[in-house]
């Protein structure tokens, strides 16, 4: 297992920004398929952005034109950047890595691969 560490969490003020962070040390984060994932409190876990091992990216609904999913292969982080963030955004992020499979799309997914022991972002009104 890998071990993901997610940083940058906290209390904001609706509007504000934030950019969480996860590591994984001997692990070069570009080659997996990476994303980030929420459970916001009392509903389920939903995958927030996704980022391929070609870099293309996908996001939720909610986080479209809001969140930046990035992966800086000098530092091997993976970025979450947020911004214009809402109560909503409230939860506990968590870094998640999968593993590439040939046909199958790089999407991280519930239930598989690995997770971090994610880190809590509160927004407030």
């Amino acid at each position: 297992q890998v071990p993901l560490v997610e940083s940058g969490g906290g209390s904001v003020q609706a509007g504000d920004s934030m950019r969480l962070s996860c590591v994984a040390r001997g692990f070069t984060l570009s080659r997996f398929c990476m994303g980030w994932f929420r459970q916001a409190p009392g509903k389920e876990r939903e995958r927030v952005a996704n980022i391929d091992i070609d870099g293309s990216t996908i996001y939720a609904d909610s986080a479209k034109g809001r969140f930046t999913i990035s992966i800086d292969n000098a530092e091997n982080t993976l970025y979450l950047q947020m911004n214009s963030l809402k109560p909503e955004d409230t939860g506990l992020y968590y870094c998640v890595l999968d593993y590439p499979e040939d046909g199958h799309a790089c999407v991280v997914r519930l239930g598989f691969g690995d997770w971090g022991q994610g880190t809590r972002v509160t927004v407030s009104t």
